[in-house]
This record gives C-alpha cells, structure tokens and sequence, in this order.
C-alpha cells in the first residue's frame, strides 16, 4: 500500500519542528501539518506589525542541556545575542527587583514585615505541610506562609484562574526547582554586595529561576522556527499550513495511520504514515482518535488557560530596561509587560518601543470576547496605571489570541494524564506524544525540543530506547550503559534513562 509520509508531525511549534528536523536528517519522509496559515512556532513564533517584532510571550534561549543550545546553534548560527536578564515585580505600589535584592526589599516591605516573612519561614521550616499536594503547600513549605500570600499568590491565580489550592505541588517542584527562601536570601545578598551567586561563582548547578543572561534571536524566537521549517524543507520534508488535524485512525493489521486534515478553505485532505508525532493538545488528539479510545472521558477532563498578548507601540524609546514586569497587583488585569526592545534592539524602529501586555483568560470569558478596540484601550489604561507610560506616549496598538496556551496543572490532572498514557501506548504503539501540550506536562521550550530529539531517536531506532516522560522529572536525566555514560558526558548533560538496556 502507497504511504505518504514515514512520519506525520502534528504540530509547527517547537517540539514538531524539532522533531521534523532531527528526522529528515535521516529520512525525506516527513510531514508536518501547522493550523496557522502563516506563522511557524507556536506559542514561540514572532509576530510583525508594521515595523514592529513581538513575541507571544517573552522565550528566554537558556539551557543545562548542551544537545539543545548546540540544536539552536546549528539552525540559527550567526544570529543570536546575549542579554542580561532584567526583570521585576510590581506589588503593593512598589518595584521589587526579580532575583531579589535583599536590601530593596527589605527597604519596600519595611522591617516589621521583612521580620514577620522569616519568622513565617521559620514556623514553616519546623512544621512543614507533611506531602504538600497542592502549589500553596509547596511554596508555604519552602519560602513561609506570608512570602506566599506576598508573592505567590495573586499573580499565579491572575495567571492559572483558580485557587493555589486546586493547583498541583509537583508543578510548583518543577516550576520552582531548586529554589528555595534560603538560596533566594543567598542569591539576593550576592547581589546586594555585587558578588556572583553561589552557583554561578562555583560551577555548580544554576537555579534556572535565578538565570543573570540568556541567548535570544537577534528578530525573535520565530527566526529560529522559520530557520528550522526552511531547513526541513530543503531536506525534502513538507510543511503543510493551515491544516488541522480532523480524524486520525490506526489500522493494526497493516500498522499504519490513515489521517483527515481539514484546510482553511474547507477542503479535506487524506495521508498515511507509519507514525505520528503529536505536540497539539492532548485533549483535542484524543477526540479526534478513531475509534476512540478508552480514555476519552479522562481526555475532556484536561483543561487549558488561554492567552491575550495585547502589543502597544509607544512613541519613545526610554521606557524602563526591564526584559519583563511581573504585575502581583489585583487591582488590575494585566499579568506581566515585556519590553520587546530590551530582548533586542532589532524588535522596534530607532526611537520607539513595543511593550507587550500579557492576559490570562479563558476563551468564553469577559477578557477574551473583548473586542481589540477594547482590549488596546484597556492595556493603555493599566500601563499607565502601573506607571511605566503614560496613555499619550502609545500611538498604535495590537491584539493577538493564544488559545489553548498553558495546559492546567490543577490536583488531579497527573491521574488523567497517567490513564491516558497507558491506554494510546498499548492501542497506538507508533503514537508518540511530545511537547507541552502534547504530553500536558510543564515544559520549558527546551525540555519539549528535548522530548522531540529523544522521541526522534526512538523512531530512527525502531525501538523506545527513551522514556521521554522523563525530561524534566527531578531525577536527573541519565542513560545506562558505559557507552551511553559516556555520550551523556560528552553532551554536558545526562539524558533519560533507556527502557531496553542492550549488552554492548
């Protein structure tokens, strides 16, 4: 029987396209459906308006994983920068810079709320939440009741849209890894006296959340993804836009996908492949399962947060030198400001600035039916509340819609995930899962280019030599095997453990 493709890539965002191009490195039988009709990447694409570059969100080019950084250098190779990380959080009035430095602090909070934050921590140290399940345990257990009411709170139920109650812990424990109050405090004193951090003066480990600099795309994260989509290209893949998947079936005897793409303009379209590789949301590749499986129900239990970037052009370039401002403020909606042109100097014309205004909604809720007349007059209004402009330095304005943006990691999401999971693995072997919202696990840009490279290598092998369920899990990722021992080594950074360990 005629197969159109080895491989079918649900998905041009960062783990699809990863995985497109690790495979046609290999084999010319891939292709790759996008539902957008114009952008590649995902929620990491850069948008243009006029002559101004923005992101959907802000993507930080950091990473332990040496595989990923030589990936990113490989497709992008002569255009990334290096910039020191700015940011802060608006709170309560104040600007608190973010790490913290331990005197600004202390001089914002004032002494007796600084001392009643230790005194918190220190009850939470000797009375800890015994297996803390939700996000609010795990971060009163590390940093104190009263540093979570502070800084914790309102901004991660502004961004999620529920309680830090019905939250998971262990996506506060990925989230949040390795940190602490006590590294804070150490990382804040460093600072405070200009001394490198511990980690960073050392060797060790670096906290991600503590990160001074990152690499970034010198026009944004898409440069890389259209650099990634053009190479897959000229190695004979095919990158189909403005298809969505509408139907996938497995035929077990002939072991072999028979996929329905629904296009722009109505058209069906029909493939075959021997895998799939899917980084949409998992929720939406299950209904679309035919037959469908046995853990459908499970499926429409996952739930998603959704995402306004709402662009403003402002007609001056000395707004304030921060990356990003985190806004723990509740009197207003916004959730967090990127300064576009502090990520780089390329993403505005000479003279002005593109500030993105970040909001957490739900698709059928009051900010996403919002018109984008509204939308720009209301992120005026609060940027200029918060203080950072003023409404008559803003001169255009831009909306753009993420839905399906963030999985939610709300306390039961884990057993979902875990039925799901055992179910497509024994009814669809060559289904392979991968990415954010293809796996609805919390992952960093490289931990979903991690997944697509491992997952890439199981099918190049013809066996799972990864469990890829393993990135970002605490335990470090590592191989067996002294061969494998040593190609981790060599990498920089150990890889998760193989399922079949091979004699050598």
């Amino acid at each position: 029987m005629t197969v159109d493709a080895e491989i079918f890539v649900i998905g041009a965002g960062p783990a699809g396209l990863t995985a497109a191009y690790c495979l046609t490195k290999e084999t010319p039988s891939v292709i790759v459906i996008e539902k957008d009709p114009h952008y590649v990447g995902g929620i990491s694409r850069t948008v243009r308006h006029g002559n101004f570059l923005f992101d959907i969100g802000g993507h930080r080019f950091f990473s332990k994983a040496k595989e990923v950084v030589d990936l990113w250098h490989e497709i992008l190779p002569n255009d990334f920068i290096t910039r020191r990380r700015l940011s802060r959080i608006y709170y309560a009035g104040k600007f608190y810079s973010y790490p913290l430095s331990a005197f600004q602090a202390l001089r914002n909070l004032g002494i007796f709320t600084s001392a009643a934050c230790m005194l918190s921590y220190a009850f939470a140290k000797a009375f800890p939440v015994a297996a803390p399940r939700n996000f609010h345990d795990w971060v009163r257990n590390r940093f104190g009741e009263r540093l979570f009411q502070i800084f914790f709170k309102t901004y991660t139920e502004k961004v999620w849209g529920m309680s830090c109650d019905e939250i998971s812990a262990d996506w506060a424990a990925q989230r949040i890894k390795g940190l602490d109050l006590r590294v804070a405090v150490v990382n804040a004193l460093a600072r405070s006296f200009r001394r490198k951090p511990k980690a960073e003066a050392t060797g060790d480990a670096v906290v991600k959340t503590l990160i001074e600099t990152f690499q970034y795309p010198r026009k944004g994260p898409g440069m890389m993804w259209e650099a990634a989509a053009a190479r897959i290209t000229e190695s004979g893949g095919r990158i189909l836009m403005g298809r969505e998947l509408a139907e996938l079936a497995y035929d077990a005897v002939q072991k072999l996908w028979r996929i329905e793409v629904a296009t722009v303009d109505g058209r069906r379209e029909s493939y075959t492949a021997r895998h799939v590789v899917s980084s949409a949301p998992v929720r939406e590749l299950v209904q679309k399962l035919s037959p469908k499986p046995m853990s459908l129900l499970h499926a429409r239990e996952l739930r998603y947060r959704d995402f306004l970037t709402v662009a403003l052009m402002i007609n001056k370039s000395d707004v304030f030198d921060d990356n990003w401002i985190y806004i723990h403020d509740p009197s207003v909606k916004v959730g967090r400001v990127q300064n576009f042109g502090s990520w780089s100097p390329e993403m505005a014309p000479a003279g002005m600035s593109c500030l993105g205004l970040e909001y957490f909604c739900f698709e059928d809720d009051g900010l996403w039916t919002m018109s984008d007349q509204e939308l720009i007059a209301l992120a005026t209004q609060e940027v200029a509340k918060v203080g950072l402009v003023s409404a008559a330095d803003v001169v255009d304005g831009c909306v753009v819609r993420q839905p399906k943006a963030y999985p939610v990691y709300d306390d039961v999401y884990r057993e979902h995930i875990a039925t799901i999971r055992r179910d497509l693995e024994q009814s669809c072997p060559t289904l392979h899962l991968i990415g954010r919202n293809g796996m609805h696990k919390y992952n960093n840009q490289d931990h979903a280019m991690m997944t697509a490279m491992l997952t890439a290598r199981n099918i190049l092998a013809d066996e799972r030599l990864f469990d890829i369920w393993q990135v970002n899990e605490d335990a470090e990722y590592h191989e067996a095997g002294a061969s494998s021992a040593h190609a981790a080594l060599a990498s920089g950074r150990l890889v998760p453990l193989k399922v079949n360990t091979r004699a050598a």
